[in-house]
């Protein structure tokens, strides 16, 4: 065994399922950047309107937090694929890939319960909320409930998948790249 062959054993995804997990990766990360460059946009609205001799249009404040809830809904499934999401990352230390292995599958399929929970309250929302607008722009608030599912479906899709990952290849060796190493 020489030392670039690997002890564990390495299953990639099917080609079909990669190509997909990117298609839908490069969606949701569109989706975040059209919300981000929305809000932009707004608030520079918001502040120039402030200078005008004219009266300004409340719906710019309005749309720029229901921009900021969908930005922060949307790409939570790709901070879970690119493990960017919250953690500790302590357990990374513990010696034994077995116990590595146990935390992050369990602490995977805890996050995708709570996903489930999440789509289950965002669909509830969605049906009954329908009825209210939001003061401003008058959109139902169904809608702003409808986005926010996107998200929190690509969470729980991407936290079962890593789960398996993690339980089929193990954990990956931890990287150390955001610390600084003193110079001896």
């Amino acid at each position: 065994m020489t030392a670039d062959t690997p002890t564990t054993p390495t299953r990639e995804l099917p080609p079909w399922l990669a190509r997909l997990g990117r298609v839908l990766t490069a969606i949701e990360v569109s989706i975040g950047v059209a919300a981000l460059l929305l809000i932009f946009g707004l608030v520079l609205l918001q502040a120039g309107q402030r200078y005008l001799p004219i009266d300004g249009w409340p719906w710019t404040g309005e749309l720029a937090r229901f921009c900021l809830v969908w930005l922060t809904f949307v790409v939570a499934g790709v901070l879970v694929t690119n493990d960017s999401h919250i953690s500790i990352e302590m357990i990374d230390l513990v010696p034994g890939d077995r116990l590595r292995r146990v935390v992050r599958v369990v602490s995977c399929l805890i996050v995708a319960a709570i996903g489930v929970g999440l789509c289950r309250e965002a669909w509830e929302l969605m049906d009954t909320q329908g009825i209210l607008k939001s003061p401003a722009m008058r959109m139902p608030m169904s809608w702003l409930y409808a986005v926010s599912i996107i998200g929190f479906v690509s969470v729980v899709v991407r936290s079962l998948l890593a789960a398996f990952r993690y339980a089929v290849r193990g954990v990956p060796e931890p990287t150390y790249d955001d610390v600084e190493v003193p110079a001896s």
